[in-house]
């Protein structure tokens, strides 16, 4: 104990006696100073992150300066989005993915669908789908794993790509110029706050008519009362949503063009020029519980009632790269899900697994694999964006992608004008998911995709896109 300070010695000779098994004992606490302080590394970590962030002294110049922002293969000609302060991440990977066709049906630079169009139906409907579960669940406990999972999310802003799909099928589409971006749409938390209030109590009065003994047709009418209010704080928040609209364009020559009074569908159907009914979602969970070839979906997952189930189909990573490669060389951009937050430097708008180099400031491995951090909450898909390039090298007589292009949805201040670098490593550990052609899936795989799938439970990772997309300011 000689290499202990006075103070430090006096503390564990009080501690020894009285410290009961499991504790932290101070003999423990001050044999862990005596090393960190004996530790020249340790001392100069702690100098350096005291005075920078640990990501600007961990940051792998070999990786930075190795990075060449070129790629054999690139669709974007166009300015980013911006989702603001919210999580609508999904729905603008969508729509973005969307109006690529649009602009050259129309003609034009530029063009954006109405994201808060789409916005303000996903609320509505998911709080008509969060009251439909809860009086389906309404005789067990509010304290029901379950129940609770329901009451803790009832409407949050992510989503999925089913979820978009359903949502065009039943409400369509309009220009962002027909119903544009309110301050609420922009920035989510209060009218959320306000939904989450009315849900809660609407949840509370329909589990109490349950155990009253409410007929079928008392609860729709109790929860038709519930949607009205919510109907109401939506339209006051986002304003209310077109049923048509006068659609005429100046296209990017000059030239006029007029459609006339269009509805939503209408506009959806002239004007989305992809098949996206045609498409299925491919996921890469390397999980031992979730075998490869199988489809899985997540319970009380969804958004329109009586919609198309959000359903995955498990493949392993090569095969997402391939499908995700040949899409984009066909010339289509890609809808995914990731990790957005693991290794990136949003400045230099660059992801790579290596891209800091905490192991060797903290002096320690940090050693979960994906399936591992998977199942230890380490990570989850966080949010959706498009793959509009690729750079592909030839080797071994095989095609090979090593780094892709993204367009976020972050504005065009951080990356490269709002693009950003992914390395193919980075792919490897953090992407998750990729909405993918049907055409382009692996006929041995696709036969899964009719039987019945696997049923996961709420709080799975994999359902983690539509509860907590990354939310930007």
């Amino acid at each position: 104990m000689a290499s202990l300070p006075p103070d430090v010695q006096h503390e564990v000779v009080t501690s020894i006696q009285t410290t009961e098994s499991g504790a932290l004992s101070l003999l423990r606490v001050g044999e862990m100073r005596a090393r960190f302080e004996g530790s020249p590394g340790a001392r100069m970590a702690q100098n350096a992150v005291c005075k920078h962030s640990v990501d600007e002294i961990s940051l792998s110049r070999g990786i930075v300066t190795g990075t060449d922002f070129t790629f054999s293969h690139v669709l974007d000609d166009w300015e980013v989005t911006n989702q603001k302060a919210t999580g609508r991440c999904w729905m603008f990977a969508g729509l973005n993915l969307f109006r690529v066709g649009a602009m050259k049906k129309m003609n034009l630079k530029s063009f954006e669908f109405s994201q808060n169009y789409c916005f303000f139906w996903d609320k509505l409907e998911r709080a008509n789908y969060f009251l439909q579960r809860i009086i389906e669940t309404a005789d067990r406990p509010a304290d029901d794993r379950t129940v609770a999972f329901l009451l803790a999310s009832p409407l949050d802003d992510g989503g999925q790509w089913n979820m978009f799909v359903n949502l065009v099928n039943k409400h369509g589409l309009v220009p962002q110029a027909v119903m544009p971006e309110t301050e609420s749409s922009s920035n989510s938390r209060k009218m959320n706050a306000m939904l989450l209030l009315k849900l809660r109590e609407g949840a509370l009065a329909l589990r109490e008519a349950v155990a009253d003994g409410a007929s079928s047709q008392a609860l729709d009418s109790e929860k038709n009362k519930i949607l009205e209010v919510i109907y109401r704080v939506l339209s006051i928040h986002l304003g209310t949503p077109p049923t048509s609209f006068d659609w005429q364009w100046n296209d990017k020559d000059g030239k006029f063009h007029r459609d006339g009074v269009m509805s939503p569908k209408e506009f959806a159907e002239k004007y989305v020029t992809i098949d996206y009914d045609d498409y299925v979602c491919l996921v890469h969970d390397p999980r031992a519980s979730s075998p490869i070839g199988k489809t899985y979906t997540v319970e009380c997952l969804g958004n329109v009632e009586g919609g198309k189930m959000v359903k995955y189909l498990n493949v392993d990573i090569d095969t997402m790269k391939r499908i995700a490669a040949r899409t984009i060389v066909e010339g289509d951009p890609v809808w995914m899900g990731c990790d957005v937050g693991k290794m990136m430097d949003r400045k230099l708008g660059i992801w790579d697994a290596k891209l800091y180099d905490y192991e060797s400031i903290y002096n320690c491995a940090f050693a979960l694999d994906k399936a591992e951090r998977l199942q230890y909450h380490q990570t989850q898909m966080t949010h959706a964006m498009l793959f509009t390039g690729v750079d592909i090298v030839r080797e071994d007589g095989q095609d090979i992608p090593r780094r892709w292009r993204v367009e976020n949805s972050w504005g065009d201040k951080n990356g490269r004008k709002g693009f950003y670098l992914m390395n193919d490593s980075w792919f490897d550990q953090y992407m998750f998911e990729i909405a993918a052609q049907k055409q382009y899936v692996p006929e041995s795989l696709l036969g899964a995709l009719e039987e019945d799938p696997i049923v996961l439970p709420p709080w799975d990772p994999m359902g983690a896109l539509a509860r907590s997309s990354k939310i930007e300011h």
